[in-house]
């Protein structure tokens, strides 16, 4: 085409940045192209100034080669489930007055109100205090332990809340030996991890204590090969669960891996038919347990110098917290997003808590949001598209490291899920991990009203990128 041909052909102008240039050329009767463009880093100068140094062509080679190192141990990773244990017996750390909740470091004076909701539920589960008042002074005095699930090799839904006697997974990475925990699902009801606290919530976790965990873990005891938990997961994507908010398959699996032990223990045939009885009141049992795998796995890649992927996604209901493997156990903050997506009827997002839990390990694994094409039902549960879910799990290969092999995604030409979010990706391309969740309401004692969509805030990685610029310049 000539010029004279170009200009005297339609234009089809392209607006980059203030929406406000696309407006004046519209009210002259131009129909402009809007691209939706950030500059990278958000445009915070302190931010582009430590993309610049990471892009430093002799750092970004040694930043690639400790990710695809970070990547290589993730994707080994063979997390085997070999038993169930009392809290205070197997988490490292564990004493009679800890609570480990979700999310990064808080007080209780900061808890939102479902995580207060659930530590004074488990407190009186405890018996160290006899009601929910007495609960709460003690909770405020500070003769109680609170600390991330996190920084105990573990990790736990929603409040996270795990107390002593509480009964947890025991994971062990077999490539690499570290051990993960995380705490039986309640199932879907009024239940702790959501806030709520009254005697039918204590009833169920004295049953769970009593009944549940001890089946469970005879069942393992006859286990001698355990379960292996990554094969298992690839199963139950194949099946269409994503294995964060949909385990319909998962849940099915995992009941059918365990049923031959649990029927040769030695417990009632009463105490049995509850436990099955128990499992099919709700498909989330998998729940946790597909946390558990995601942090075994990721917890081998931690500690690597120079990476920048991302080992730890968490939110308490207040802050957003991640870790990144090139800078161990620091935290980086944000504030915690609203959720938004279908409410359950009589409730509103007024009445919603703020994102909460550490079930978007995950998300930081590659599943759950990231592998929502293989689940296309779970829109029905936190709202949107069938083809929004196929766009989540595309997009997010635009900020990961590569793709996992062992765990695929049919619908999708049996694409490995996208794994190891990348910090330095997120800030270039300005776009933010995706996490499908469950809603708690804003207040202790109500428990679930909702589910939906959400994102990490971005001011969590803008601290990360800033910190391992200055780690390695």
């Amino acid at each position: 085409m000539s010029v004279n041909e170009l200009f005297g052909s339609a234009l089809k102008p392209v607006n980059l940045g203030l929406d406000m240039f696309a407006e004046d050329l519209a009210a002259q009767g131009v129909s402009p192209v809007l691209m939706d463009w950030t500059p990278p880093g958000g445009g915070d100068p302190e931010v582009i100034a430590a993309l610049s140094t990471l892009e430093d062509p002799a750092i970004a080679a040694k930043i690639d080669a400790a990710n695809q190192e970070a990547l290589s141990r993730i994707l080994a990773a063979q997390p085997f489930l070999e038993d169930f244990g009392q809290a205070i017996d197997v988490v490292p750390g564990m004493t009679a007055k800890t609570i480990l909740h979700a999310g990064p470091p808080i007080a209780f004076a900061r808890m939102s109100g479902p995580m207060k909701g659930a530590v004074t539920g488990a407190l009186v589960f405890e018996g160290l205090a006899k009601d929910l008042d007495e609960a709460f002074e003690l909770a405020a005095s500070g003769e109680i332990t609170f600390s991330p699930c996190h920084e105990h090799q573990s990790v736990g839904s929603m409040a996270g809340v795990t107390s002593a006697s509480m009964w947890v997974h025991q994971v062990r990475n077999r490539t690499h030996g570290n051990l993960a925990f995380t705490n039986l699902s309640e199932q879907l009801s009024k239940i702790l991890r959501f806030g709520a606290n009254d005697q039918s919530v204590i009833d169920r976790l004295n049953w769970m204590r009593d009944v549940f965990g001890p089946v469970l873990s005879g069942a393992m005891k006859l286990n001698a090969d355990g379960i292996d938990l990554r094969l298992m997961l690839s199963q139950a994507l194949h099946m269409g669960d994503e294995a964060h908010n949909r385990n319909v398959a998962g849940t099915t699996l995992l009941i059918q891996a365990l049923a031959p032990y649990i029927l040769e223990t030695d417990f009632t045939t009463k105490e049995k038919r509850e436990v099955f009885d128990f499992v099919a009141s709700s498909d989330y049992f998998s729940g946790p347990t597909w946390m558990v795998t995601a942090k075994a796995s990721l917890d081998a890649a931690n500690g690597i110098e120079n990476s920048t992927v991302v080992t730890t996604m968490a939110r308490n209901g207040v802050d957003f917290g991640i870790r990144v493997s090139g800078t161990g156990g620091q935290w980086f903050t944000g504030p915690a997003q609203q959720v938004v997506g279908p409410m359950f009827a009589g409730y509103t997002p007024a009445d919603s808590g703020l994102d909460m839990g550490d079930s978007a390990i995950t998300e930081t694994f590659g599943i759950g949001g990231f592998a929502m094409a293989a689940a296309p039902a779970i829109v029905a549960l936190v709202g949107g598209t069938v083809d929004e879910a196929m766009g989540y799990s595309r997009t997010m290969n635009a900020i990961t490291t590569g793709n996992n092999p062992n765990v695929t995604i049919p619908a999708l030409d049996f694409m490995g899920v996208p794994t190891g979010i990348d910090v330095r990706k997120v800030m270039e391309t300005g776009i933010l991990p995706i996490i499908n969740t469950a809603i708690a309401h804003k207040d202790p004692g109500i428990g679930m009203i909702g589910a939906g969509i959400t994102h990490p805030p971005v001011e969590a990685f803008q601290q990360a990128l800033v910190a391992l610029a200055g780690r390695v310049a």
